[in-house]
């Protein structure tokens, strides 16, 4: 086999293992949490926070109406069961009796306000909770499938690189110090060559260089200084 080919052959392992590393690196890039799943993990917890807030509203707002009810029925009793005889003071009962139910209808419009708000609040918690179980449920698979990639992965970069290893030992180490300056310089070592074309550099070759590349000798592009390859 001619060096060119064993370099080419090097040059297609090289890249096919940097394809795979890269592929494996975005994988394992996308493990951990999701920031969308974060996202909308953060706004339920904002929406059931208001909708406690909301109901703690009404609970009290029930409370106090509850509270003022019992004053007022206090109040009437107390009107009604003729142990006050003056005049002013009936009048001044009578007074504190309707602004404290004045007081209990406001709280009482209030209190609808907010179990509307309430009902509105549940229904958002409960929309934006099936959202997210649904968002948790495929990023687990996704989870699960970009594992079992880097398994693979890993277990495709192993083989490749004991093959490279095997051919490493094949080749002659200044050949292979030249492919590696190559390699850093211009992203490919080796160009193979398409009907007399240095696919590199997209130049016609010399019919020198092309008569030297067929005969197995190791020849460089005279334009961009890669190894030619003549299949």
């Amino acid at each position: 086999m001619s060096v060119a080919r064993e370099l080419y052959q090097l040059q297609e392992l090289d890249l096919d293992i940097e394809s795979r590393q890269q592929a494996l690196e975005q994988a394992v890039s996308q493990l951990g949490e999701s920031q969308e799943v974060a996202r909308v993990q953060n706004e339920l917890s904002l929406k059931r926070h208001h909708l406690e807030e909301l109901k703690h509203q009404h609970h009290s707002a029930e409370w106090e109406i509850d509270d003022l009810t019992s004053k007022i029925n206090t109040l009437e009793q107390k009107l009604y069961d003729g142990s006050i005889k003056n005049p002013k003071e009936l009048a001044s009962l009578q007074h504190e009796i309707d602004g404290l139910k004045v007081k209990r209808d406001q709280l009482e419009d209030r209190a609808l306000e907010v179990i509307d708000q309430v009902e509105v609040a549940e229904a958002g918690v409960a929309a934006i909770g099936s959202e997210l179980k649904k968002m948790e449920t495929e990023w687990q698979r996704q989870q699960q499938h970009l594992t079992a990639d880097i398994e693979r992965l890993k277990n495709i970069l192993a083989d490749l690189e004991h093959k490279r290893q095997l051919m490493l030992d094949r080749i002659d180490p200044k050949m292979l110090d030249l492919y590696q300056g190559l390699r850093k310089g211009k992203g490919t070592a080796v160009a193979k060559v398409d009907q007399g074309t240095c696919r590199g550099c997209r130049i016609s070759l010399p019919a020198i260089e092309l008569q030297q590349a067929r005969s197995g000798s190791l020849v460089k592009c005279s334009s961009c200084g890669r190894i030619l390859f003549l299949a």
